[in-house]
């Protein structure tokens, strides 16, 4: 009768009424449980090590862990560290911690809970070499905390065996959406929470909480209190401004390494980087590091509605990195480059890259061996039919260098190839043995035709038709062929051939600045959409801010295409603009305003550009003693404001017909080393 009475005392206490709340909430963990279970058991270790970063749900997997031990009839003690263990320093301090474990270093049966380890995470040493040592062999202690053990653990062999360590990650997409129902937040409605807050059970707690209150989540994304509390129950206080530039940048870039920190803080990257590496919610691979999708998340939602235009440059200065990699770094790294840079322009909603950093790609991109000679016919036919096998051997034997194959992982084993066919001329045998090849010209000549100097590329691919709808292979395809087009110089045109063009090809095509021609060739019995891109007439960089959507110097880049003269076209109005100089209204209208030769330096006024562009090649002339005759008739004539010819003449001492003979050889100057920029760009680019 009493302790009924007591039972029911008990059960109007608030504590009973958390608890229950608490256990209603509690979600799957189904694997942690069962390692728990087995150590309870005998079955497992002696030491069991949680780790992950704050609000993963490491406190209520320790509360469950009690429930569990409870119900087998075990005693249990815990240690929440966030409650200090004592006010003093050194031995009383351990002595403190002794003193409330003391259960475990007693019975053999009781287990030990060790929570928020990371407060008191200078015990560690004294934890492993001095206190565990002392326990009977049947107790169990389980130590929570944001960091994993360290390598002292690993590197005794008398832990092996006896330790168990448990990363703790995001919940199960179906557990996250149980947590989420179960505050009542309606199925239909809950998308974007999850969207935001991924299976995080702390952002997915006050995720919906707020929704409950507000009548479901917001459509813009989390509120802003949500963002708050997240940081600070998880990130924390930052020791500085420069660290939290470094979680800022590490947020919003797909990866983050030394080299791209020391675009923002060159004396301090090396710092900030090995600071950023041992966080909790920072994660590591191959490519570099990156946070847990929901810090990325609440870092950038505080970060843009704090500062939008700090968030702006930053992405700004991170864009400019990536695009001088893409075009500078190895040949191995450009599929990871350009992955990063698509990164950047997540924020529209269509792009196909991967939004998590760790996701497990099973393909990888390789240069071809001999054994992929046998292989690619193979692959080519499966994909497309014999026509088309035949196609990729003949080009296979014209340019080896222009292929790439990519395999699975585990066996090697090619699934795919692409070829990136650099054509600087019309040949009858290439158009004869690739319809796809002989319409790229086609098209190109009634278009826009080459130039001097400049070639079209045309992208060829085949996949295995078990692999046609991977997105790790399609991924790896479209990053190659966008980094090959922003690294290309001289190239005019690209194509893209499509086997069985659709809607969805041809939306994706767009998407990437491509327009699809009218005519479709035939390979044997199989038709391909054919798509183009001019980039002469739209450049990488105005290529990646129509992509971006993001604001740019000159608003006209985004809908203006540039002009693409011929030499004849192009030399003509050299000679016009000469003659213009000193008409800013009249050089306004000049074609030259619209192409490269003026566009790819920027800023805001063409014809100051143009102007300026003239003025630099006549002086330059000046540089080359075989050319002063050259540079004193042009400066004389359009510099220093002759009203005549004659009277140009007259200034410098010349007969006149020597004087036009001077002017004429000089203007042919100007002309082709101002062509010869047009077409290579600046001298740095020539290279490529």
């Amino acid at each position: 009768m009493v302790m009924s009475q007591l039972t029911d005392h008990m059960s109007g206490l608030l504590g009973w009424r958390l608890q229950a709340a608490r256990e209603l909430s509690f979600v799957g963990r189904r694997e942690e449980l069962a390692v728990f279970d087995a150590a309870l058991r005998g079955n497992g270790c002696n030491v069991l090590f949680v780790h992950g970063p704050g609000g993963i749900g490491k406190s209520a997997l320790l509360r469950r862990f009690a429930q569990q031990a409870a119900t087998l009839g075990r005693p249990v003690a815990r240690i929440d560290a966030r409650v200090p263990v004592s006010t003093d320093e050194g031995f009383e301090a351990f002595a403190a911690f002794e003193a409330k474990a003391a259960p475990v270093l007693h019975d053999g049966n009781a287990v030990l809970l060790i929570d928020a380890f990371e407060q008191i995470q200078d015990m560690e040493g004294w934890l492993r070499e001095v206190f565990l040592p002392k326990l009977p062999v049947g107790a169990l202690v389980v130590v929570a905390g944001r960091f994993p053990p360290d390598i002292q653990w690993q590197a005794d062999p008398g832990w092996t065996g006896a330790l168990g360590v448990l990363p703790l990650r995001d919940l199960a997409r179906d557990d996250a959406r149980a947590l989420v129902e179960s505050y009542g937040v309606p199925a239909d409605r809950a998308e974007p929470l999850l969207a935001f807050a991924g299976g995080h059970p702390l952002a997915l707690l006050l995720g919906a909480t707020m929704a409950a209150r507000n009548g479901g989540p917001s459509e813009r994304g989390p509120e802003q209190d949500v963002v708050a509390t997240l940081l600070d129950q998880i990130v924390g206080e930052v020791p500085s401004p420069s660290h939290q530039q470094a979680l800022e940048v590490c947020a919003h870039a797909y990866v983050t390494t030394e080299d791209l920190l020391r675009t923002f803080m060159p004396d301090e990257a090396a710092t900030l980087f090995r600071w950023l590496r041992r966080l909790p919610f920072v994660e590591s691979s191959s490519l570099g590091l990156y946070p847990h999708a929901v810090v990325r998340e609440a870092l950038e939602a505080d970060f843009r509605w704090r500062d939008p235009q700090g968030h702006a440059d930053m992405h700004e200065r991170i864009r400019a990195h990536l695009m001088e990699r893409v075009r500078t770094v190895g040949d191995s790294d450009v599929l990871g480059t350009v992955g990063a840079l698509l990164y950047l322009h997540r924020e529209n909603g269509e792009s196909p890259v991967f939004h998590d950093a760790h996701r497990q790609c099973l393909v990888q991109e390789d240069v071809l061996r001999g054994e992929d000679t046998g292989a690619l016919p193979r692959v080519a036919e499966a994909a497309e039919g014999a026509e088309s096998a035949a196609g990729a051997a003949f080009w296979l034997e014209r340019q080896p260098e222009a292929f790439r194959a990519y395999r699975l992982i585990g066996t090697g084993e090619p699934v795919a190839f692409s070829a990136w066919l650099r054509l600087p001329a019309p040949d009858d045998e290439e158009a004869k043995a690739d319809p796809v090849v002989a319409e790229a010209w086609a098209h190109a000549r009634a278009t826009a035709p080459l130039r001097t100097g400049e070639y079209l590329a045309v992208n060829r691919t085949w996949v295995e038709p078990a692999h046609s709808d991977n997105s790790s292979v399609t991924d790896l395809l479209h990053w190659r062929a966008i980094g090959n087009s922003l690294r290309s110089q001289r190239m005019a045109w690209s194509y893209i051939a499509v086997r069985g063009p659709g809607e969805a090809s041809v939306k994706r095509a767009r998407r990437y600045g491509m327009e699809e021609i009218d005519e479709q060739p035939k390979v044997g019995d199989e038709v391909y959409g054919l798509y183009a891109h001019d980039w002469r007439a739209l450049p990488g960089q105005a290529w990646l801010e129509r992509l971006n959507g993001a604001p740019v110097s000159d608003p006209e880049a985004r809908t203006t295409k540039l002009v693409v003269l011929t030499r004849v076209e192009f030399t003509e109005a050299i000679r016009q603009a000469l003659r213009q100089m000193g008409r800013p209204d009249a050089l306004a209208a000049s074609p030259l305003t619209r192409t490269r030769l003026v566009t790819e330096r920027g800023g805001p006024d063409p014809v100051g550009t143009l102007r300026d562009l003239l003025r630099q090649a006549i002086d330059d002339l000046g540089e080359d003693p075989r050319a002063a005759k050259f540079h004193r008739a042009l400066s004389a004539t359009y510099l220093n404001g002759a009203p005549t010819q004659e009277l140009a003449a007259e200034r410098l001492g010349l007969p006149f017909t020597t004087y036009r003979r001077h002017l004429m050889s000089g203007i042919e100057r100007v002309c082709a080393d101002l062509w010869r920029l047009e077409l290579y760009g600046p001298p740095e680019h020539h290279a490529r």
